[in-house]
């Protein structure tokens, strides 16, 4: 089977949370959705966003493997969540994500000339009740105050006796997070309904927005918690990979706009037999190369002739030979992929950083790329190496340690020939490598071109039928304006669901001329351009016919019987219009 995948580098993230505000502007930007980020980007050591959404001894997401060597839920077996089907599921609550607001702008923008300086409250975007912003979605950020959080980092367990908090002097990196679209979802087994499924032709993992019926145990089955429920539609929802952009080869909206262009976008050929015997290994230590050992040679004859013969076009198993998904990964070895204990097999893959060790050593006056400094370093720094194993490896330090050494080697090789000099091969082969596959690991890590980091082969025309009727399925079905006991979404659809928004509602909050969520924050007769799409005339944007209106100004604006406006000022002065005579101004 083929799965649509990414890598980021995590030596290139400057945390600027680009990614996460075009995601947000592209899919979450409406009502129901305002505490919801299907990009996130936290800071690290920390809490997370939720807080503590590592902690599985707390949140029971994801597998465990059974002494007999089967796979069941943390959360609990098919008998189990049927017994308890009507109770409240575990997982986190408003608080742990944050309670979402905005800012009384108008007090600011409508306040005479006083004494004080004007001041926005906060409003809740829930209640419409002033309130006090005490969390956010990335609270464990460099101002945040980590000595009072992020001591309660659950990835530090184990190691606290060595880690000093004294994060300016040790370490501190981003990592930015979506859904990991999964081989073997913990999600989608735990959904009553059925509802979460994944796609066979990419592995791109969706919810049927007409099947979910608000269980909300997805929530809790996804160790990532990367699946969101809305509350006002009473529907799971979850990042997509920009599946409308994939499907026409263009990358997600949060790799199209990385600033630091970290993330790589590309197919994977895997053993889908193979999955279920990988994720059932039994040392979590394991869980990295047997799910490596899933993956298949795009190159072996074989293979293509086997994915040929299961549907898999030809246009895309070349696209799997130039995927530089798969380079990193297989080629490499310097991507691991995030929490493998969780046992669901992730496809979104992470290159450790090596900026944390580059920096001590520039403290201290030594060459940050020399390479005897840098090994030695990574040797030495057993905190920053461990609590990376805790995250990408399920705590195996020499996986970690190996990644380091070959970016390590790569600084030091590219030094050199930066420099001037001749390509030093003996650092290459230290951490066995060829000169010549390190520079062409720099090329696609450092330099690489818009074509090389996203290499994604376009839906065929052959599959428009399926892919219609998987888009026909994703979508909210109308509004119930009359309420209901599973969620105001629910109910039956009387128009044929064409977005993930239903209409009504899209209609509703670009139509409006104020927001009504938050009580006191907008002046009625206002509209509020930043929700307003330019389709209709809203309420409040223009005069209405034959009304005069008093500007600020004590001039005053009305409408002619053509229908053109017409601006006059008590001094005399007079905007015409482009058809009267006379001197315009």
């Amino acid at each position: 089977m083929a799965q649509m995948s990414m890598v980021m580098n995590l030596d290139k993230c400057i945390g600027c949370h680009t990614c996460s505000v075009t995601c947000k502007q592209a899919w979450t930007n409406r009502a129901g959705m305002e505490y919801v980020w299907f990009n996130n980007v936290e800071t690290r050591p920390g809490l997370g966003y939720p807080r503590t959404w590592q902690d599985q001894e707390k949140w029971k997401g994801g597998w465990k493997r059974l002494p007999n060597g089967r796979l069941t839920l943390k959360s609990g077996n098919r008998l189990k969540k049927l017994a308890s089907i009507f109770s409240n599921p575990k997982l986190p609550s408003i608080s742990d994500y944050y309670e979402p607001w905005s800012y009384d702008y108008e007090t600011l923008l409508e306040s005479p000339v006083t004494k004080n300086y004007p001041v926005a409250r906060p409003y809740s975007l829930l209640s419409g009740k002033p309130m006090n912003v005490e969390w956010s979605g990335n609270w464990d950020d460099d101002l945040g105050g980590s000595r009072e959080h992020a001591v309660k980092d659950p990835m530090l367990k184990g190691i606290e006796d060595k880690v000093k908090f004294e994060f300016d002097q040790t370490f501190m990196f981003y990592l930015p997070r979506i859904c990991e679209h999964c081989l073997n979802p913990a999600c989608a087994a735990s959904c009553p309904s059925g509802a979460i499924y994944k796609r066979e032709e990419d592995g791109i993992v969706l919810v049927d927005q007409d099947k979910c019926r608000g269980w909300r145990m997805c929530i809790s089955g996804c160790p990532y918690k990367k699946v969101y429920f809305n509350h006002k539609t009473g529907k799971a929802e979850k990042c997509t990979f920009c599946y409308p952009r994939i499907e026409v080869g263009i990358p997600t909206v949060c790799a199209e706009t990385c600033v630091g262009r970290l993330r790589y976008i590309g197919i994977m050929l895997y053993d889908a037999d193979r999955v279920l015997e990988a994720a059932s290994v039994e040392n979590d230590q394991d869980l990295y190369q047997a799910q490596v050992d899933c993956f298949l040679d795009p190159f072996d004859p074989e293979v293509q002739r086997a994915a040929e013969a299961d549907g898999i076009p030809g246009d895309w198993i070349e696209a799997a030979k130039k995927s530089p998904v798969r380079r990193l990964i297989m080629d490499y070895r310097v991507a691991l992929p995030l929490h493998p204990e969780f046992r669901t097999m992730p496809m979104v893959w992470y290159i450790p950083p090596l900026s944390p060790v580059v920096d001590v050593i520039k403290e201290t006056g030594y060459d940050a790329e020399d390479q005897g400094n840098l090994f030695a370093a990574i040797d030495a720094l057993r905190i920053p190496v461990e609590y990376l194993a805790n995250l990408f490896t399920a705590g195996d330090v020499p996986t970690v340690d190996r990644v380091l050494k070959k970016m390590a080697a790569m600084r030091s090789f590219m030094r050199d020939i930066n420099l001037g000099g001749d390509p030093n091969e003996e650092i290459a082969a230290s951490v066995g490598m060829s000169a010549e596959d390190m520079y062409e690991m720099f090329r696609l890590m450092a330099i690489a071109k818009y074509d090389e980091r996203y290499v994604i082969p376009t839906a065929h025309a052959e599959q428009a039928h399926g892919l219609e009727e998987l888009a026909t399925e994703c979508a909210v079905s109308e509004y119930d304006h009359q309420g209901s006991p599973f969620g105001e979404g629910s109910g039956q659809s009387a128009l044929t669901p064409v977005a993930i928004e239903n209409f009504n509602m899209l209609k509703e909050r670009q139509t409006s001329d104020h927001d009504t969520l938050v009580s006191g924050g907008s002046k009625h007769g206002r509209v509020n351009l930043l929700n307003w799409d330019g389709r209709g005339v809203p309420e409040g944007l223009f005069p209405s016919g034959g009304r005069v209106a008093e500007g600020s100004s004590g001039g005053r604006v009305a409408e002619d019987s053509s229908g053109g406006r017409v601006a006059e000022e008590r001094s005399g002065g007079a905007y015409r219009g482009p058809g009267d005579d006379g001197p315009q101004q």
